[in-house]
């Protein structure tokens, strides 16, 4: 990458702030994309130490809440002034915006719920570092519906311009990661804030017609163990065809009727297709949860960071289900990349030669599906009719939201 302008480089460097760190989706790419990171702040233990493992230098901002770090930290503290941080980044909790939330006890409580009041230390930090450019990335529910993040933060930003003088202004989209050459469909939600009041250039689709696929991703990765199915139906994997879950075993599926149509959630018992993008990688996933690899067992903790496309050397700490819910949380690098490149080449005039670093490459040839095997016997004892789903707005209900 080069640069053609000066303005907004410190010492020479875009830098770069990284706040809900995870295990550095977000800055692997925006470090690809020729930012400098200048310091992180994550609060989870967990993904401290996968950090720390692969980046041993990267300083972390102490205490690891941001809102005690927002009360403290001045940008002289690292080395700089107001106004000459290129970028914020930030992933901050999605629970309280996704759709698995509203069959929690307490509902979607969007800004009710008390994971959200990092947003305010994110918002003191925009205001006392006046970055060039603010990368957000959660899930659609962030700035789509009812328990949307947007008025608020739409709101805290016209306060920081009439205080501060500045033009801050929020665009957001819905972006499919498989769109972008991610080798997973995972729709997720980026806003990007820019100081100058310009509307971002946002990346073009590249990879609707022709995705990269799972087999891409993962026909070279040899996880360091692999997992075992587990639970009530694991039995039930060998059976299912690549690219199908439970329906097959539906009155609408070619399967025995073990099952009433649409009446599991999507991803039970869903596997892989070798010659598809895989569907989006849980962070907790039941033992039924899928998506399953074609080989009818869980994805690997490895398996699962390369569908995310993080680089082959990325490792993480903790224990196996720790390890899974670190890399199922995380945002894609490959996506941090194209979205890094298009805001450094928007405000500072970079320059990049050739396609992103982190895009995985297609192969010459993906191998058939393998046959699925007969259902087992003890399964067939659920063989039967079972009645479909009732229909729109006839099926269980999202529980009560209400305030703890």
């Amino acid at each position: 990458m080069t640069r053609r302008r000066g303005h907004g480089i410190a010492n020479g460097q875009l830098l770069c702030l990284s706040t809900f760190s995870g295990i550095g989706g977000l800055d692997i790419g925006l470090e690809r994309s020729g930012f400098t990171l200048v310091g992180a702040v994550e609060n989870d233990a967990a993904a401290r130490r996968s950090l720390a493992l692969n980046r041993p230098r990267l300083p972390f901002l102490e205490p690891h809440d941001i809102n005690e770090v927002a009360r403290d930290v001045r940008p002289d503290h690292l080395g700089f002034s107001p106004g000459e941080l290129a970028l914020l980044a930030a992933g901050p909790p999605c629970q309280p915006f996704s759709k698995a939330a509203q069959w929690a006890r307490t509902g979607a409580l969007g800004l009710n719920d008390h994971r959200t009041d990092c947003l305010r230390g994110l918002i003191t930090l925009i205001e006392r570092f006046l970055p060039h450019a603010v990368l957000m990335e959660n899930v659609s529910g962030f700035v789509n519906g009812g328990s949307s993040a947007l008025p608020f933060l739409q709101e805290r930003l016209a306060e920081i311009n009439r205080r501060s003088g500045t033009s801050y202004k929020l665009s957001h989209r819905v972006l499919d990661a498989a769109e972008l050459g991610a080798p997973q469909r995972r729709r997720r939600a980026f806003v990007i804030v820019l100081r100058n009041g310009e509307a971002p250039a946002w990346p073009l689709v590249t990879h609707r017609a022709r995705p990269v696929c799972a087999w891409d991703a993962l026909q070279d990765v040899r996880p360091d163990k692999t997992p075992a199915p587990s639970g009530r139906f694991a039995g039930l994997l060998p059976s299912v065809p690549e690219g199908r879950n439970y329906q097959y075993f539906t009155e609408r599926g070619e399967g025995p009727s073990l099952f009433g149509y649409r009446r599991r959630f999507w991803s039970f018992l869903l596997k892989l297709a070798k010659a598809e993008p895989a569907w989006t990688v849980p962070a907790n996933p039941g033992p039924a949860t899928g998506p399953f690899h074609w080989d009818s067992r869980p994805l690997a903790p490895e398996e699962i960071l390369r569908l995310q496309t993080f680089p082959s050397c990325w490792k993480l700490e903790g224990s196996h289900r720790e390890q899974v819910r670190q890399a199922g949380n995380a945002t894609p690098p490959l996506l941090a990349e194209i979205l890094g490149r298009s805001i450094a080449t928007q405000l500072f005039g970079a320059e990049f030669r050739g396609g992103p670093t982190l895009s995985i490459a297609r192969s010459a040839r993906v191998p058939p599906p393998a046959p699925p095997q007969p259902v087992a016997a003890k399964y067939m004892a659920l063989a039967g009719r079972h009645a479909p789903h009732p229909g729109t707005g006839c099926g269980p209900k999202p529980r009560l939201r209400r305030s703890a």
